[in-house]
């Protein structure tokens, strides 16, 4: 791929479009967007110039009454112009995508309870009619992530689960696998190591050309790898590694992140995030903690991943990132603002999109970091890189 690539930053409900420039390995600031509320996840159609995008007027695990996903028609330029009708959610979704296909947009929601949503695609990009789902489906305690796969056969949703805390068990994760009949989700097969108890995935990503899925466990800061055998993902995962460079140090509040695996399927990319504060002359200040992205070499014939690299973000909590799908750039967006205590003194670090080079061997060369303002109260909440045409 060698088109042109824009960059969309989300901070609230405005969506700001970024120009790439490759060579440089710059982003330049080039429009907004306002949204009809707060930007959750947004998914390009892999055909059509379409974004879809969805909101929600409040964030995690609150009763959030005014959800929404919305089309949006992408021009050549990156600029987004509404495309057929907004479609109301009822509840937050944290998570969506589209088929392979380009027939279904699947939001998944974990509160106040665990379910999808799914709409049709009508044939100009625009959203078409609600598909209907089994109310008697178990879609787990805690989704985080839907994917279908590669064969856009069946859906894939990654139930993190729960930390047993303030007197309530642990509630155990799972990856969990529905054949798609026509957008309906049928319950199908359940794959959770020892019961799913330490087992605490967040998102996946299946390797572009291999039979194999790589899965980021956020709750015990690993990534594993699990064989695909006709459809069915193997029970065990084949290959558990640790994400940190230091996880004897790891502070109260190390969380995996994000997971991409680079388009060649040489390397698989994981975010590490921390955001811990401790009190220090009357402010809280960042404790510890690695943030990071994670570089693991793919081997070619077994698919594990071996860690070659962990680059700092200089920033704080990466909640996503995202690869140039020519595979030369990797763009991380830091959620929050932070103080930091360094050398005696009390700074102060911005939100952020972190720049890095991707080199032939996948290591990260870091390039350049973009402040991003936050209004009282918001946070960079989604970024992600889209080919316009």
């Amino acid at each position: 791929m060698s088109g042109t690539v824009v960059l969309y930053g989300a901070v609230g409900d405005v969506l700001t479009l970024y120009e790439i420039d490759r060579a440089r390995a710059s982003l330049t600031r080039r429009a907004e967007f306002r949204m009809p509320n707060r930007v959750q996840y947004a998914w390009r159609h892999p055909a059509l110039p379409v974004l879809y995008v969805t909101t929600a007027s409040s964030g995690p695990r609150t009763h959030s009454r005014d959800n929404q996903v919305t089309a949006f028609r992408i021009d050549e330029a990156g600029g987004l112009r509404q495309l057929g009708e907004t479609r109301g959610l009822a509840a937050r979704a944290v998570h969506l995508c589209v088929d392979p296909r380009g027939k279904f947009v699947i939001n998944a929601h974990n509160f106040p309870r665990s379910w999808v949503t799914v709409h049709r695609i009508r044939p100009d990009g625009s959203l078409g009619e609600e598909v209907g789902q089994g109310e008697q489906t178990d879609f787990g305690s805690y989704p985080h992530q839907v994917m279908t796969f590669p064969n856009a056969r069946a859906a894939l949703i990654v139930d993190r689960g729960n930390h047993a805390a303030n007197g309530r068990p642990e509630d155990p994760g799972a990856l969990r696998i529905y054949p798609m009949d026509d957008g309906r989700l049928v319950a199908g097969q359940v794959v959770a190591p020892e019961g799913g108890f330490g087992f605490g995935p967040r998102h996946v990503a299946f390797h572009p050309g291999k039979p194999w899925l790589y899965v980021a466990d956020e709750r015990h800061n690993r990534l594993a790898m699990f064989r695909v055998q006709d459809g069915a993902v193997e029970a065990r995962p084949a290959y558990v590694v640790t994400t940190l460079e230091n996880a004897r140090e790891a502070g109260p509040r190390q969380l995996v992140g994000a997971i991409h695996v680079h388009p060649h399927g040489r390397h698989v990319y994981v975010a590490n995030r921390a955001d811990a504060t401790v009190e220090a002359g009357g402010r809280k200040v960042f404790a510890n903690g690695e943030n990071s992205i994670a570089v693991f070499e793919i081997d070619p014939a077994s698919g594990e991943p071996v860690r070659i690299q962990n680059a700092d973000t200089r920033s704080f909590h990466v909640r996503t990132f995202a690869l140039d799908p020519a595979g030369g750039l990797l763009v991380a967006a830091s959620i929050k603002a932070m103080d930091v205590l360094r050398d005696g003194e009390i700074k102060h670090v911005p939100a952020a999109l972190s720049v890095f080079r991707i080199g032939p061997d996948g290591r990260l060369e870091y390039v350049r970091k973009y402040d991003v303002p936050l209004p009282e109260g918001e946070l960079q909440y989604w970024m992600g890189m889209v080919e316009p045409a």
